[in-house]
């Protein structure tokens, strides 16, 4: 059995090496140039979308804590991509709007990352793209339901 699991995990890394990693380039590869992570990125998507949204609310969305948040966020309001404006009915809410520039940046890496994510689908074809999403949300699932089973 050890022997059958050290070739299992030499596939793996050999996928990972040859494969794996360029998924994930995927769709973070077009947001280096604008100085964004792929999560920035989809704060701003959110944003573009109409969702009004506080830091609140995305910490919330995102599973993480107000302080990561707002990390993200500083990189967004020093690049002008979005600013910050206060809610007339609540003053102590802020809520997050794109600016000009943003929303520019949002369409540019939207258009980038509909481009390289088609180019894949072509390349594999729809049924085994299909079967990849499939295998990773299977993945993702049983890693989140095991985590939170240890927690608990």
């Amino acid at each position: 059995m050890a022997k059958e699991n050290n070739d299992l995990l030499e596939k793996y890394i050999n996928v990972y090496l040859t494969s794996f990693k360029y998924v994930g380039d995927l769709v973070s590869e077009p947001t280096k140039r604008y100085h964004l992570s792929f999560e920035q990125f989809l704060i701003m998507r959110d944003i573009d979308n109409g969702q009004q949204m506080g830091m609140s609310e995305i910490a919330a969305k995102r599973g993480v804590t107000r302080a990561a948040i707002s990390r993200q966020i500083r990189v967004m309001l020093e690049q002008n991509y979005i600013v910050q404006e206060r809610d007339i009915n609540d003053r102590r809410r802020l809520y997050l709007l794109l600016t000009t520039k943003g929303q520019e940046v949002t369409e540019r890496i939207n258009q980038a990352i509909h481009k390289r994510f088609y180019a894949w689908v072509d390349l594999l074809g729809e049924d085994e793209a299909n079967d990849l999403l499939r295998i990773m949300q299977d993945v993702s699932k049983k890693i989140i339901s095991r985590d939170k089973a240890t927690k608990e």
